[in-house]
């Protein structure tokens, strides 16, 4: 495992636990919304974002979390491990939430840029499209990995799963050393 994905609805806990998991495994991590989010909630373009992508792609080592559907093709040929957190909507809509309140009028620092966080139409709208994420994207989601041979897929469906993969990497680690 050198070139991990982690793929999931918003507020699924992609950041969490790609950074464990950095941690744990010394790779380095790359967030997506770092390279797609400019100030002000303004977005890098398309071919701005994919040469920034292309870059961190070709390193030998890294762990990138995030999403950017269009990308998840381009992005599955060159991991070698996809980790999907598949949750349920209404439990990635309550984590949405709470880390809108927790970081309400901040930027987050996995974030492109100053993007503050508020209560506004914009924001019911991201919670919209996270109570509609898998609705619309788990099918796609699902064959995209399907159809890239040679990548190991780990789905999980909950934090306690989360958890107990976090756990089970420390052990081996310790049974190597």
């Amino acid at each position: 495992m050198k070139r991990i994905l982690i793929i999931g609805c918003n507020a699924s806990g992609k950041t969490t636990m790609a950074r464990k998991l950095s941690e744990k495994l010394n790779l380095p991590l790359i967030h997506l919304d770092k390279l797609y989010w400019r100030d002000n909630w303004t977005h890098a373009t398309d071919e701005e974002f994919d040469q920034l992508l292309e870059k961190e792609l070709k390193k030998d080592e890294w762990i990138i979390e995030g999403n950017i559907k269009r990308t998840l093709p381009k992005r599955l040929k060159y991991c070698d491990t996809v980790i999907y957190l598949d949750f349920p909507s209404f439990v990635c809509v309550l984590n949405a939430i709470k880390r809108l309140i927790q970081s309400h009028n901040k930027s987050r620092p996995d974030m492109g840029g100053e993007c503050i966080e508020k209560f506004n139409l914009k924001g019911l709208k991201f919670i919209n499209s996270i109570w509609s994420f898998n609705t619309k994207n788990r099918k796609d989601y699902y064959r995209m990995i399907k159809e890239e041979n040679g990548v190991k897929v780990i789905i999980l469906k909950n934090r306690k799963q989360v958890n107990e993969y976090l756990k089970n990497i420390d052990e081996v680690k310790t049974k190597i050393c």
